[in-house]
This record gives C-alpha cells, sequence and structure tokens, in this order.
C-alpha cells in the first residue's frame, strides 16, 4: 500500500450504515457477459463518487478533510476465448466452469472541484492471475 501519509486520493463510495463498504449499484447495461467465451465487459461513465484524500479517513480511523464530490470513469474488459476451467469442490460446496483469458482495464478519476484527471496506463497491464469468466454454483444452488 506505500506510505499512507504521501497519498492525496481516495475514490470510493464510502461505507453505508449497514456496514457494507465500497459497493455502489451501477445501471445493469453497464456489464455485458458471455460465459460460453469467456468475454466480458463493464463500463462505467462519469460514476458519481467521493474522494476521501486517504484510505485511513476513507475508513474513519482518522479525521481529514470532508470529502469532495467526484467522478470514476472504467473500462473493464476480459477477451475469453482461452482455456477451459472446471472446479468441483464438494467439502465447500462450490463447483464453477469458466474460460480464460486476457484482460485489461482503463480508468480515469477527477474531482469536480479540480482541473485534474488521474488516468490508468495502458502500457505494462499483465494478468498473473489468470482472469476468467463463467458460472459457478454454491450453497443451496450446489446440487
Amino acid at each position: 500500500m506505500g506510505d499512507p501519509s504521501q497519498q492525496v486520493h481516495d475514490f470510493n463510495p464510502g461505507i453505508a450504515p449497514s456496514g457494507l463498504f465500497w459497493t455502489i449499484p451501477i445501471e445493469p447495461g453497464a456489464i455485458k457477459v458471455n460465459p460460453v467465451t469467456g468475454e466480458a465487459r463493464l463500463r462505467v461513465q462519469a460514476l458519481k463518487i467521493e474522494d476521501f484524500h486517504d484510505f485511513l479517513t476513507s475508513i474513519g480511523i482518522v479525521p481529514g478533510p470532508p470529502p469532495l464530490p467526484s467522478r470514476v470513469s472504467f473500462d473493464v474488459r476480459w477477451m475469453g476465448h482461452g482455456a477451459p476451467v472446471d472446479l468441483h469442490d464438494p467439502t465447500f460446496g462450490f463447483m464453477g466452469h469458466y474460460v480464460t483469458g486476457p484482460a485489461t482495464i482503463s480508468f480515469t478519476a477527477s474531482n469536480d472541484k479540480s482541473g485534474v484527471v488521474y488516468s490508468s496506463d495502458a502500457t505494462g497491464q499483465s494478468n498473473p492471475a489468470s482472469p476468467a469468466v463463467g458460472t459457478e454454483q454454491n450453497g443451496v444452488f450446489f446440487h
């Protein structure tokens, strides 16, 4: 994570009264998935979010400046068409069928009070964890 005192932005939706954190609903059309080919795309444009300045302020451990209204956009793509992977674990009641393939992400963020835009760098992205898209069954749906 690095030195928290050096952080100047933390874009996230905050913590809900229920305790659910960093989770926000998105439009149903923002995601498209094809579990047969392993292709998927999650695309969100100008999502209203807050900039909490740093992680510790974001989770309420230390006081900090009030969050600034901000916007983020991201486009995550799973290309699929790789090797199929089947998992079956009766001990934990879980099984799934996935199709592997490379994935990429582009991301921009800015707060509404500044003209500064932060963007991801497409060069150097790698997928050491073998991204995959598929279907799974667990819990009451396992059997």
